[in-house]
């Protein structure tokens, strides 16, 4: 198969594996067979371009023309590659889980949850693989989209609430915002192709470049810079697969992608360093990191905690694109990794929790280390990432932005880093103290917070053991993933310095 026809597969597989879903939604055996199936075979084609773009082959295919001059184009360069591998390897493993927590929790309506997490991942690998901005428009748009049934999969008027914050911060920050940032970009240069190097040189200037370049960050709702992050939160309602999906294989990641790749192919980091606007961005980017960290702290529901987590998290990727030297934007790729590996790892963990123990709060984890110890050894592992502690794929990411503050002289970038790590610390290493060393609370003697989702099953939530199987293998893997790429960095390290022109 040609790269160019892999690349149309690609959006092609997930949506035909859609349509399965749908035909087999009364044999929930087919049904998920097919989901797995869809998810390997999505796999192997993106890992089949991959050895041609490592090779500095850029491969790309028109669609079709939307307007003249404006077509719907996708090419694949190292950063789309690197964020495809993510998001196509890790959709294998998050249908494992799903299969094991929706059957788990005798959750309604999974054939729609199903059909809509395959769209969901044909248009990520849309954004992934976009070869100028009006592509990567359209697929953000119908990513939001397609997760907004995921988002109030229960029907509940808490998750329609949501779904409603969700869908109006996601879709009005990148109606207002992001496509008057695109067609200013296609007005001024004439063009809206990812070039290496960038195309705004000589385009935009001054006052006006730091303000095309705000546009585009908070135009990007999914990257959650605040104050445009409340739907990251908001959308805690939906089932934990949904909360994975969100947080590490498909929404946040293509925020968090698209600013990265916006700032080396479109402006370019030689036309943003050492001005104004790049300083501001770090700025921005610390004072988010900082204060989702303090937030994430006084949350003793378990994924809300992890919510802001990844809001802080996702911003270490944007303060590391901010840097603007060659070796920080390679260390905001690989933190688009090692944070997806991570924090899959811990959304995974605290379903396992929920689905074994009915347990959401983090007061009520005392002792569960010794129930469930193998979901509570991966939460640890994720929880090492996270803080970026070695032997896991956090350690390195953070390594290289650091490496690239200090060859920037960004002081401020380092302090906001050094002072993060503390505070990850702070909210993550409690939990797992909790886990394995503070005794178990006896029923009875419970003082657990009224406000825990389901709190009804508290009583009887200390017979327990571990989660059903496919979500303790899935839990598994991405904890294993996590320490591997600590080992084995070179084929994210490869892409990231590709993207780079091969800097180190």
């Amino acid at each position: 198969m040609s790269p160019e026809l892999a690349i149309q597969f690609s959006l092609l597989i997930p949506l035909l594996g859609a349509i399965g879903i749908f035909l087999a939604g009364n044999w929930p055996n087919i049904r998920e067979s097919i989901t797995l199936i869809t998810a390997a075979v999505l796999f192997l084609i993106v890992l089949s371009i991959y050895e041609g773009v490592a090779a500095g082959g850029r491969p790309e295919v028109i669609l079709l023309e939307m307007f003249p001059g404006l077509p719907i184009k996708l090419a694949v360069e190292p950063l789309g590659m690197l964020f495809a591998l993510i998001a196509s390897s890790l959709w294998i493993v998050t249908s494992i889980y799903a299969i094991g927590y929706m059957r788990g929790n005798n959750e309604k309506n999974q054939t729609r949850f199903y059909i809509c997490f395959a769209i969901a991942i044909s248009s990520t690998i849309g954004v992934a693989f976009s070869g100028n901005l009006l592509t990567l428009f359209v697929f953000y748009e119908i990513l939001t989209i397609s997760t907004y049934p995921l988002v109030t999969h229960s029907g509940k008027p808490e998750a329609l609430k949501s779904g409603r914050t969700y869908l109006g911060i996601l879709m009005g920050t990148s109606l207002a915002f992001l496509f008057v940032a695109i067609v200013w970009t296609w007005m001024a240069t004439g063009e809206m192709d990812f070039t290496p190097g960038g195309i705004l040189t000589g385009k935009i200037e001054g006052p006006e470049l730091g303000l095309l370049l705000f546009l585009y960050i908070f135009g990007i709702g999914k990257a959650a810079v605040m104050p445009v992050h409340r739907w990251l939160p908001a959308a805690m309602v939906a089932p934990t697969p949904v909360s994975a999906l969100l947080h590490a294989v498909a929404v946040v990641k293509s925020g968090v992608f698209a600013v990265v790749k916006i700032i080396v192919y479109i402006f370019g980091v030689d036309i943003l360093a050492g001005t104004e606007p790049g300083e501001l961005l770090v700025y921005v980017a610390g004072f988010t990191v900082l204060t989702a960290s303090l937030v994430a702290l006084r949350q003793n529901n378990l994924k809300r905690r992890l919510a802001y987590s990844t809001i802080s998290q996702l911003s270490y990727v944007v303060i590391a694109a901010a840097i603007l030297t060659p070796i920080s934007m390679v260390g905001a790729a690989m933190h688009i990794a090692a944070h997806a590996f991570g924090k899959i790892t811990l959304f995974f963990a605290a379903g396992s929790i929920y689905t074994a123990a009915h347990k959401t709060e983090v007061s009520q984890l005392d002792g569960i280390g010794r129930k469930m110890p193998w979901t509570m050894v991966a939460f640890a592992i994720g929880a090492l990432s996270m803080i970026g502690l070695p032997p896991t794929a956090g350690f390195v990411s953070k390594w290289v932005i650091v490496e690239g503050a200090i060859q920037g002289g960004q002081w401020a970038a380092l302090g906001v880093i050094v002072l993060s790590t503390l505070l990850n610390t702070a909210y993550l290493v409690p939990i797992v103290y909790r886990a394995f060393v503070v005794a178990p609370i006896q029923s009875g003697n419970s003082d657990v917070s009224d406000e825990a989702a389901d709190s009804k099953h508290d009583h009887h939530g200390d017979d327990h053991g571990e989660a059903p199987l496919p979500i303790v293998i899935a839990l598994t893997i991405t904890s294993l993933g996590t320490v591997l790429l600590f080992f084995f960095p070179e084929t994210a390290l490869g892409l990231a310095e590709a993207m780079m022109g091969g800097v180190r």
